[in-house]
């Protein structure tokens, strides 16, 4: 018999509630069940069996991130199948930059009352991030919080780890001027930079219904656009090309993460006329009076990844990007400079 506690209801948490949401969870971890997961649901830690083939020395990488403020738009507009993608993407995007293959994924969702069928639609998202990755939901914890949380609010995080041979492991450290910067595109304003969104446009449900002429859709449907998850493009690439850097563009724009993945000495020149922003930044821009900085120093822009690869290797990387789906094109170059990033 399942437990229960009519005291521990009165003061919020429903324990009956947290059954049902895990049995209504089941079909869409199911779906990302890979090999090495030991698939039950509802034991107290996830078990991976880790397969050593091909691996000389095996590195485990790990990431954790969360979705951040973009979840106050999923509540706004009552939309909870995308941001457990937004999640997954948030952590596999950071370990798939030092080359790691992701393994398996962990949630954590905290709600101010635990609704099922709710928490279930968060998980359908997650479980697709993990599809899109090739990974798998090996579990998670969903905590009732009354009090602490509005009851039709919730926060979502999430941990990933991966696995790379040590000697492919990537090395910025590698780089020369000369190599070329190739961009990535992003699916839209991905999980960063949300408090700002949400200040420029005073964001209220009428706000999300709207239509503007910058956009194919509402408001809304353009800000709760999935993070693009660039898992498996990025290995494909890996496999045809030395990739001397992979940089995510988050929190922070182009400002903020491009000089992280070079070594000392080495800047990115980057001709803005290059840049295939996204129609959603211009209108933020003009919106909300953001000065062009600001803007690059906030947002990816319209680039959610970067790959730097030597100048002769650029053809046959747009050409295993493009394969794998990517719309991919030249961002720039390395420039000896201790600017960091250099935008004319």
């Amino acid at each position: 018999m399942k437990s229960y506690s009519e005291s521990y209801k009165a003061a919020g948490v429903d324990v009956t509630a947290g059954y049902k949401a895990v049995e209504l969870m089941k079909t869409h971890i199911a779906r990302t069940m890979i090999n090495g997961v030991t698939p039950d649901i509802g034991g107290f830690g996830g078990l991976f069996e880790l397969d050593m083939t091909g691996l000389k020395k095996p590195v485990l990488v790990s990431g954790t991130d969360g979705v951040g403020t973009k979840l106050k738009i999923a509540f706004m507009i009552d939309k909870h199948d995308t941001v457990g993608i937004d999640c997954v993407a948030m952590c596999v995007n950071d370990i798939i930059c030092c080359g790691a293959k992701p393994l398996f994924f962990l949630d954590y969702i905290a709600v101010g009352k635990n609704y099922p069928e709710k928490i279930a639609e968060i998980v359908s998202g997650i479980a697709e991030g993990c599809i899109q990755s090739g990974c798998v939901l090996t579990g998670g914890e969903t905590a009732e919080m009354p009090g602490f949380y509005p009851i039709d609010e919730y926060d979502l995080a999430g941990f990933a780890v991966g696995v790379v041979d040590k000697d492919k492991i990537i090395q910025p450290n590698e780089q020369k001027a000369g190599d070329m910067l190739i961009a990535l595109k992003s699916s839209g304003v991905h999980s960063n930079g949300f408090s700002l969104v949400r200040k420029v446009f005073t964001v209220n449900g009428q706000t999300l219904a709207r239509y503007f002429s910058d956009l194919t859709c509402t408001l809304g449907e353009c800000l709760i656009t999935p993070t693009k998850i660039y898992v498996k493009a990025i290995l494909d690439l890996l496999d045809e090309v030395k990739v001397k850097s992979i940089t995510h563009i988050t929190g922070g724009g182009f400002y903020e993460n491009i000089p992280r993945s070079l070594p000392n000495g080495l800047s990115a020149k980057i001709e803005k006329s290059s840049i295939q922003v996204l129609p959603i930044f211009d209108l933020i821009s003009r919106t909300g009076h953001i000065p062009e900085r600001d803007m690059f120093n906030t947002f990816n822009m319209g680039v959610g990844m970067v790959v730097s690869v030597d100048k002769n290797d650029v053809d046959k990387t747009l050409t295993s990007l493009k394969a794998s789906g990517e719309e991919a094109y030249i961002l720039g170059e390395l420039v000896d400079s201790e600017e960091g990033v250099i935008l004319c």
